[in-house]
């Protein structure tokens, strides 16, 4: 027992967190967690790990991770290329148009700025290189959003301009992401003695921040979550399923590329992870009429957050 939840604790504080969220009946832990949601919370959360991610990469780390074009290239492409695909596909099933709105908003997204990172360098894969994917991918994301969810809202009887603000996205990466990152890099430097003593804690303390953001997420969306209970059962099958032909895929091409340990986890999980936050932004502005895909969005999120948990363990292997 103590083997297994030393192996799978993350996986099972995921459950725990976005259940103790869902089951509070009295308020009074979903509130605190709704106030640090909306007080900035997330982006403490977000330029914490960024900062601890700084003080853990390695410099021969950076120099392979910028110079890995295919797999940069290779992920990007299951990005903005095979995730808007493979949405595509559930049209033909007879979904909620809600439900076709929330898939088609997460698989229109770029990766993820935090988890992925924290993944691909818990799995023994190259956090630098992981790093440039979200970098890229959230830069290209001003231009790529708009023409996929043109090109995916008909599926959906649903039609929507489409306007994203690109300054905002780059000040965001610029001061959640590469600010931290850059600090926690000059501090390694700076004081190697002191940085040797917190690697050991660093991926832990990122896991555990990982875990306070999908509470604040759950707790968050709470509301919404139950409204749509009656439809979690399909929303959890499509979410689930999406997410694990975004990961097939990723294995697939990593294998038939000959991306091979050490470089293929960053792939892989910053392939087929999608950011939250956008989502729901986006879902929040343009599609409040469609419920339904703010569940999608949420449940998607914290199922590839599970469903790569337990990858992580497999990769590490």
């Amino acid at each position: 027992m103590r083997e297994f939840l030393k192996k799978y604790w993350f996986m099972l504080g995921l459950v725990i967190v976005a259940g103790a969220a869902l089951a509070d009946v009295t308020g009074k832990t979903f509130s605190v967690g709704r106030w640090l949601k909306a007080n900035g919370g997330p982006d403490v959360v977000i330029i914490s790990i960024f900062f601890l991610s700084g003080l853990v990469l390695e410099s021969k780390q950076i120099r392979e991770g910028l110079g890995d074009v295919k797999g940069t290239l290779t992920s990007l492409s299951i990005i903005f290329i095979v995730s808007p695909l493979l949405a595509s596909i559930y049209s033909s099933v007879p979904l909620e148009s809600g439900i076709l709105v929330g898939l088609f908003l997460v698989a229109s997204m770029p990766t993820t700025l935090s988890s992925g990172v924290v993944m691909t360098g818990a799995a023994g894969g190259n956090m630098a290189h992981a790093l440039l994917i979200t970098i890229c991918a959230n830069t290209m994301a001003v231009f790529t959003i708009p023409l996929a969810l043109e090109l995916l809202l008909p599926f959906a009887g649903a039609s929507q301009e489409i306007e994203i603000n690109s300054l905002a996205i780059m000040i965001k990466i610029a001061t959640r992401v590469l600010i931290p990152l850059t600090a926690g890099l000059l501090v390694r430097n700076l004081l190697p003695m002191v940085t040797m003593k917190m690697l050991k804690r660093a991926n832990m303390a990122n896991q555990c921040l990982i875990l306070s953001i999908v509470w604040m997420a759950m707790c968050h969306s709470r509301t919404a979550i139950l409204e749509g209970a009656g439809a979690i059962l399909p929303v959890a099958v499509v979410t689930f399923t999406f997410h694990l032909g975004l990961v097939l895929a990723g294995l697939g091409l990593t294998r038939g590329l000959g991306i091979g340990p050490g470089r293929r986890e960053s792939v892989i999980f910053m392939g087929g992870q999608k950011t939250l936050p956008l989502s729901i932004i986006l879902q929040v502005a343009l599609f409040p009429q469609y419920g339904l895909a703010l569940v999608v969005c949420v449940l998607h999120h914290i199922i590839h957050l599970i469903m790569d948990a337990y990858l992580v363990q497999r990769l590490r292997k």
